[in-house]
């Protein structure tokens, strides 16, 4: 586990994260390692889900070339996701296409607000500053060095990110 000291508080690296997949198994982002990504929290009751086919898309486009989209379900937001990740993951599918990888249901707030999305907040604060998500489908760029590059708020259509992923791959 690889552990750096950022001021006084001692950050572990994106990829030593644990994370639950969408079928439970634990696992790390590390087969991600070198990749450039976009990390995204999604709820297939929001009034954004339609942003799951252009999520899609964008994971098609340039899955080749070193890119993912990893989405992780937030029942957070007005309940606006499934209770069952067996449930999530087949909603996905037959009403959005979606095979890019999704994880477990995961809190992104709060107390309980799960360790990556701890991390991804502290690299790249929203508005005013702030670290807290308000509300889902907020997107986090990753570069090929596992650094946040940058957060889009839900308003952000996968389509306006293209050519910030562009430029990652390229780099």
């Amino acid at each position: 586990m690889t552990i750096y000291l950022e001021g006084d508080v001692f950050i572990m690296s994106l990829y030593d994260i644990e994370v639950n997949n969408i079928k439970g198994e634990k696992q790390t982002l590390a087969p991600y390692k070198g990749q450039v990504l976009l990390i995204v929290n999604t709820a297939t009751k929001c009034g954004f889900a339609p942003q799951f086919k252009g999520l899609q898309n964008l994971h098609d486009t340039y899955k080749e070339k070193g890119f993912a989209v990893l989405g992780f379900p937030s029942g957070q937001f007005m309940n606006q996701e499934l209770e069952d990740n067996a449930e999530i993951a087949q909603s996905c599918e037959l009403n959005f296409g979606v095979n890019f990888p999704l994880y477990a249901k995961i809190d992104v707030n709060g107390n309980t607000a799960h360790p990556l999305f701890q991390k991804l907040t502290q690299e790249a604060r929203g508005l005013l500053g702030s670290k807290r998500i308000k509300w889902n489908f907020t997107k986090f760029l990753i570069n090929k060095e596992g650094k946040v590059v940058k957060r889009f708020g839900p308003n952000v259509t996968p389509e306006k990110i293209n050519e910030e992923i562009q430029a990652l791959l390229e780099s």
